[in-house]
């Protein structure tokens, strides 16, 4: 039977619509925020997936164009793969929701949140992160829910609860909180250099709305919810585990995980396996997981190490770092370069300028942003973790560390009227043992700095682990944590930022939420490791932005005409800007506001280009001095170009002192010569003298 319930939401309804729509899905819920409208619906395989080992959980955001009355662009007009932005928010949706997941759960489940209608006040956002537990809440997938979603902006000292998309351009801070009924699960943040105690009162401002949006959820699932299915478990048997210690003792076990070389802890494992394999090879039964079996016997060895012994594999303190190297200018001819080591993690970013108009168009549902200056691309190729595989592009994991380093970097960079330019920094990963996302901020803050871009402030990122005991009080935050323990440990908390402020958060985790004694340590380590990774490492290595882009970088002419001669220097059809552009070999952006950017790697001939601009749009005037070029040749004098499209006549008596009796005899078509305007003559043509130009000229 169909339903509707509404509350209010930071001065907006939201309405949910059960059995409205979707009913042969295990779950769906229709939302409605403002005008925005998201379908959501949850729907489980009937029978677990053979032959693996995690939960096939899929998350997608499908932004339809027709949700903002457009139509898809391009040849095709439908819509095609998911934008960045789409992907960047289904993984903003799968990471709270997952741990609550059973982890012996073995089904395919989907979560699918179809934008139908986007209101500018009210992000579909926040209907699909909070439609997606609703349809799970109310269906029979088994969910230890609910959670609930909020975002968080930050305007004049003020927090905004769910700002519009007009609120979230000028807002300091981009905060998205998930909750469950007594933790947060899930940060993600862009901010302007907020201070970490500002940040910590905003993420439990979202926590405190997300208790009211939970109290709504039960609610809804008290009417509706449908009894959950029950499932085949995949644990591994806990026989098993017992017959692989008497076969290799924990001690035996800590050994071979006691390690700083990834390569040589994973040989140690290997040769475990092999073992145990020998070991159990009359149980068929057992072999078939024991490979599951290994990575939890890790990782119970690992966290017991942590938690109870204050030892880690690498044989660190809990609050050290490891070891850091910074250096640039490692590529030549790239416009800038750098390369950032931690440990086994080792990122080098390569920063490439180009004109505005080089800026990345966007086709998607935000009003407000059509195009993007900074783009930051982020490669995970299968060397740099000593495997082999094909590329096949970038995949969600690569396109969100991206966006999580152009997040960070962004309040930094300088604006167009400082560096007309566009920005790209690629991030290759060489190595990686870790928190590779946080490294390449640290490389691409240098590589920028060395490429000549004015960056306000250098950036650098660090991730902070976590492995919890029995109770909220018994738990350990790690400094710097490398792979194994982002494996086996519960946390990964990155933050970024500046020696004062927050730019980026991105935490990610694998139990029920965070007590705020934890998030309040995650914030204050990152902070420690931060300043010491700027102060001891990055600015040594680079302590400020190069003054002057690279040799090898376009160079750039600002100049400002009048908004009125736009017109004139562009031309009919752009005959005259391509005249320029022709002549000189360089590229020009003009905003409608006037602003001309003119770019080439040839000075003299950037220099050529602006006096040419510089020409067209001025209002001409006697005594001005130009050279041009004899275009026409007639009985009665020369048309002379002193510019592209522009003409000026010299009269037979004005090219020489003495009196000549054809044009002919003194100029030829194609020379250069040198003119004065004498203004205009009674048909309005622009009249030049050569006679007349002063000596000095």
């Amino acid at each position: 039977m169909y339903k509707s319930y509404s509350m209010e939401l930071a001065g907006r309804t939201l309405t949910v619509d059960i059995n409205r729509v979707a009913k042969q899905a295990n779950g769906a819920a229709l939302m409605h925020y403002g005008d925005t409208t998201v379908l959501s619906t949850a729907t489980a395989s009937k029978e677990p997936r053979e032959g693996i080992d995690f939960f096939p959980l899929s998350v997608e955001y499908e932004e339809k164009m027709y949700a903002v009355g457009k139509i898809p662009g391009g040849f095709n007009k439908r819509e095609g793969k998911a934008s960045e932005h789409a992907i960047l928010t289904s993984r903003v949706i799968d990471r709270p929701m997952r741990p609550l997941f059973p982890k012996d759960y073995r089904n395919d489940v989907t979560l699918v949140n179809m934008v139908m209608s986007v209101d500018p006040e009210c992000n579909p956002e926040i209907p699909a992160m909070l439609g997606s537990a609703i349809a799970t809440c109310i269906s029979d997938i088994p969910f230890d829910g609910p959670c609930a979603t909020t975002q968080v902006g930050l305007i004049d000292g003020e927090f905004i609860i769910n700002p519009t998309m007009a609120q979230k351009d000028i807002s300091e801070l981009q905060l998205t909180v998930a909750s469950t009924r007594e933790k947060v699960i899930m940060i993600e943040a862009g901010a302007k250099e907020v201070p970490e105690d500002k940040m910590i009162e905003a993420i439990y401002k979202a926590h405190e709305v997300n208790q009211e949006i939970i109290k709504f959820i039960d609610k809804i699932v008290e009417e509706c919810g449908k009894p959950k299915h029950s499932y085949e478990s995949c644990a591994v048997p806990e026989e098993l585990f017992a017959a692989m210690k008497e076969i290799v003792p924990p001690e035996e076990m800590e050994v071979a995980v006691f390690s700083d070389d990834k390569q040589t802890r994973e040989e140690n494992i290997r040769q475990v396996t092999e073992k145990l394999k020998e070991a159990f090879a009359d149980k068929e039964e057992w072999l078939a997981v024991l490979g599951e079996a290994v990575y939890q016997y890790q990782k119970k060895t690992v966290r017991k190490m942590i938690l109870k012994d204050h030892k880690r594999p690498d044989g660190r303190a809990i609050t050290q770092i490891r070891p850091l190297a910074a250096e640039t200018d490692i590529i030549p001819r790239v416009h800038g370069s750098a390369m950032f080591t931690r440990g086994q993690t080792q990122i080098c970013t390569i920063t490439t300028l180009a004109p505005l108009a080089e800026a990345q168009r966007l086709d998607g549902l935000d009003e407000f942003e059509t195009t993007k200056r900074y783009m930051h691309h982020y490669n995970f190729p299968s060397y740099s973790v000593g495997e082999t595989k094909p590329s096949r592009g970038p995949g969600r994991r690569e396109i969100g560390h991206g966006a999580l380093a152009e997040r960070a970097l962004v309040p930094v960079l300088p604006s167009e009227d400082e560096f007309p330019y566009a920005i790209r920094t690629v991030s290759e990963t060489f190595e990686s043992n870790g928190s590779t996302s946080q490294a390449s901020i640290c490389a691409s803050t240098m590589s920028l700095m060395a490429a000549g871009v004015p960056i306000k402030k250098p950036v650098a990122g660090i991730s902070c682990g976590l492995v919890t005991g029995e109770t909220d009080d018994d738990y350990i935050v790690l400094t710097d944590i490398q792979g194994l323990e982002d494996f086996f440990g519960d946390m990964d908390f990155k933050v970024a930022g500046t020696h004062d402020g927050i730019t980026a958060i991105q935490m990610d985790i694998k139990i029920h939420g965070l007590t705020r004694p934890i998030v309040e340590e995650a914030i204050r380590r990152t902070k420690e490791a931060r300043e010491y990774i700027l102060t001891e490492v990055m600015e040594k290595c680079i302590a400020a932005p190069r003054t002057t882009v690279g040799e090898y970088a376009p160079k750039i002419i600002q100049i400002q005409i009048d908004p009125q001669k736009i017109g004139d220097v562009v031309g009919q059809r752009g005959k005259t800007i391509n005249t320029i552009i022709e002549r000189t070999g360089v590229k020009i952006d003009i905003t409608d506001e006037g602003a001309v950017s003119i770019c080439g790697v040839d000075q003299k001939s950037m220099d050529e280009a602006a006096n040419m601009v510089k020409i067209i749009a001025t209002d001409f005037e006697a005594g001005q001095v130009f050279t041009g070029k004899v275009v026409s040749i007639k009985e009665f004098g020369a048309f002379v170009e002193f510019a592209p499209g522009k003409e000026g006549m010299v009269h037979i008596s004005k090219i020489c002192k003495e009196r000549i009796n054809r044009v002919e005899d003194v100029l030829t078509l194609g020379d250069k010569v040198k003119v004065v305007c004498l203004g205009k003559d009674k048909m309005g043509r622009i009249s030049f003298s050569m006679k007349d130009v002063p000596e000095e000229a």
